[in-house]
């Protein structure tokens, strides 16, 4: 095996990495994960997740895994709504006898970020991730790395994966190519027990996901497992909005005068979103890489996920860092390769691929969802789908 007497270094602890790990180690890999975080529960997990047949299932049944997230998704937390300011109803999942089951193509069952995060870190030897492991600097040596941390820790690896997200520390290591703003910018908040704090919107949702659109802005709901509520606002916006808005996010009432005003034609439902006095708002500008990036293919150090391929959110970006993932655990351990460049050459062209395709979707799926017909567009395609 090409892995064979290799320490493999994991940086990141996300849904991608962790499920490279559990591939590797299926197939007798020595494989840790490094991971900033100080324990597993240290922070909220972010939004729920819907995986798909192609991608997050594919990988999941790979990794054995498939018995413990049927235990741990969430039956019809898929059901959509599509709604426009005034909360009036133009598209429902919630009609619908059924939205399938495991083995459908069109399936895509919800789970939470946080247990699927647990079904992967439980699934892994003991000891596997090395928490608190912020990463300062790396430094090639001879045919492989050292990594040192913020804690004064240094470890070697023979092959670096950096699945490290947006601001991924690996990825200037792989190519200097860096993300782009894509002009639209989200204000993220998550309202714990929303049924108390929220109680319009949390029936509007009624344990699904909604879309709201107008005016070329867009506000997403979604409700989790532990029946708080994401919510997403999206608007076009300069990349640096937050700074110069004069805002303090952390002033709920500041907050809600600017979406009272930059959202005046909305009902005021709407205003439940900022109802709850310990809210937290997150900026968040939209970054992707540039669809036709490209690096020349190093012997010992790669990328996953969105370290590797950045796009603003469209429903792909776990799966296909689990996707990723799976490719490159295959490649590393099925023995149709010589050597770990080729092994990884050939799973990076897949990707690029991949990407460049993902990424025109996006590109277009921005476009019209924040012009003024966004609505209309988003209720046409949803009336195409597959019942």
């Amino acid at each position: 095996m090409l892995l064979q007497n290799k320490k493999i270094a994991i940086v990141g602890g996300g849904p991608g990495g962790l499920t490279l790990a559990r591939l590797l180690q299926l197939k007798g890999a020595n494989v840790k994960v490094y991971e900033r975080d100080e324990n597993r529960n240290v922070r909220l997990q972010g939004a729920t997740l819907d995986l798909h047949y192609e991608s997050g299932l594919k990988a999941i049944e790979a990794a054995g895994l498939m018995d413990a997230f049927k235990t741990h998704y969430r039956p019809d937390n898929d059901r959509y709504r599509v709604v426009d300011e005034k909360g009036n109803v133009l598209h429902d999942d919630h009609d619908k006898v059924s939205t399938g089951d495991f083995g459908d193509e069109f399936f895509r069952p919800e789970i939470d970020r946080g247990p699927l995060r647990d079904i992967l870190i439980d699934a892994l030897q003991p000891d596997t991730i090395v928490w608190g492991s912020h990463i300062v600097s790396l430094e090639e040596k001879e045919n492989g790395w050292e990594i040192v941390f913020k804690n004064g820790n240094t470890v070697t690896a023979d092959l670096v994966i950096g699945a490290d997200g947006a601001n991924s520390k690996i990825r200037p290591f792989v190519t200097p190519i860096k993300p782009f703003y894509s002009g639209v910018t989200y204000l993220v908040c998550n309202i714990p027990d929303s049924e108390k704090h929220a109680p319009k919107l949390h029936e509007l949702t009624k344990g699904g996901k909604i879309s709201a659109m107008a005016d070329s802005k867009t506000l997403f709901l979604s409700a989790k497992g532990d029946g708080s509520l994401d919510f997403y606002i999206g608007w076009k916006a300069t990349a640096n909005w937050a700074s110069e808005s004069g805002i303090d996010f952390k002033n709920n009432k500041q907050v809600l005068e600017w979406f009272k005003k930059e959202f005046a034609n909305w009902d005021t439902m709407w205003l439940e979103l900022f109802d709850y006095d310990e809210t937290e708002f997150v900026v968040r500008p939209l970054y992707g890489m540039p669809l036709d990036q490209y690096w020349e293919t190093n012997p010992n150090i790669t990328l996953l996920g969105d370290a590797a391929h950045l796009l603003p959110p469209n429903g792909e970006g776990v799966n296909s860092a689990m996707l990723d993932a799976l490719y490159l655990s295959e490649n590393l351990t099925n023995g149709k390769f010589t050597d770990v460049k080729s092994a990884i050459a050939d799973y990076e062209k897949q990707m690029f691929e991949r990407f460049a395709d993902q990424g025109k979707e996006t590109a277009e799926m921005m476009d019209w969802m924040y012009s003024a017909d966004g609505l209309k567009i988003m209720v046409e395609l949803f009336h195409q789908m597959p019942n």
